[in-house]
């Protein structure tokens, strides 16, 4: 173990794993997102859905986020 990083919990390291794989499925549906719109006729019913569960999971993303680096009032 390296001892730069600090310990984490499995709690903590969950929410890491957990964070990491929902930004990688938010760049896989940017990259849909973005195929789609190319297309000679884009399915704009298809993006619109695609573009709400990129939004979903940008909600989530940000409370895990906030989970993790809780605001701090100095």
């Amino acid at each position: 173990m390296n001892d730069d990083d600090p310990f984490l919990s499995e709690e903590e390291q969950a929410l890491h794993a957990r964070l990491k794989d929902l930004q990688q499925e938010h760049a896989d549906l940017d990259a849909s997102i973005e195929a789609l719109t190319h297309m000679p006729v884009p399915d704009q019913l298809m993006i619109a859905r695609l573009k709400r569960k990129k939004l979903t999971l940008r909600d989530e993303i940000v409370k895990i986020e906030a989970i993790i680096l809780p605001d701090i009032i100095a």
